[in-house]
């Protein structure tokens, strides 16, 4: 039987999100290790693991993976979501790192002092606007099909899926003006896999409060 991937964390989002949203996706289970203070991840430094003491890791197949794109990329081709030859795995890569740009924005504000967070969302919710998802609406226009490339669920499907529901924390009617977007996020949100990810009691974990920036700064001291 092989062994679950497990992987180490903080009990929040960040870079680990896009990480399990991928698994879910693929119906795979997974074990997770909270880190929660300095002293573990220390551990994972001294026993050799973080590769550049950074944290997400990932210990999967037998190795300790760290660096969250190589990760990704990682999962994504030994779970067939990542194309089906190198000029569609080209535009999995261009779309994921297109939203993967928005994602880090929404990561990175929690961690800013009161008004300068509340700038930072503001302006995401208008980059994603006029920016991000008018590229996407096109995509989806030109290419004709259900999926973002080729013609079955990859990486790029799954992330933008991720993307888009985390702009609608910050505002709801964010798609107001793109149908194409809207029957997308329908169409993926009920994939079975990814509809059970969705669903309350799942590892999908929640936007990042107070308590979670917190631990995240006296473990990583900064």
């Amino acid at each position: 039987m092989e062994t679950k991937p497990k992987l180490y964390y903080f009990h929040g989002r960040g870079r680990m999100e896009s990480i399990r949203w991928l698994l879910a996706a693929a119906g795979v289970e997974f074990e997770e290790e909270f880190l929660e203070t300095r002293e573990q991840y220390e551990k994972l430094q001294k026993d050799g693991l973080l590769l550049f003491d950074q944290v997400p890791l990932v210990e999967i197949d037998g190795m300790p993976l760290t660096q969250s794109r190589a990760i990704l990329s990682y999962l994504a081709a030994k779970y067939n979501l990542y194309g089906k030859d190198l000029k569609e795995r080209l535009r999995i890569d261009m779309y994921t790192d297109g939203t993967l740009d928005l994602m880090l924005m929404i990561a990175q504000a929690p961690f800013k002092p009161p008004k300068e967070k509340e700038e930072s969302y503001a302006l995401i919710v208008t980059r994603a606007k006029t920016r991000y998802f008018p590229v996407f609406e096109k995509i989806l226009k030109d290419h004709g099909e259900a999926f973002l490339v080729g013609n079955q669920l990859s990486w790029a499907d799954i992330q933008l899926l991720e993307a888009i529901l985390m702009v609608e924390e910050l505002s709801a009617p964010v798609l107001s003006d793109f149908p194409l977007l809207q029957a997308f996020k329908a169409r993926i949100s009920n994939i079975p896999t990814i509809k059970k990810f969705l669903q309350p009691g799942s590892q999908r974990k929640p936007p990042p409060d107070g308590h979670y920036v917190e631990v995240v700064r006296n473990v990583l001291k900064f």
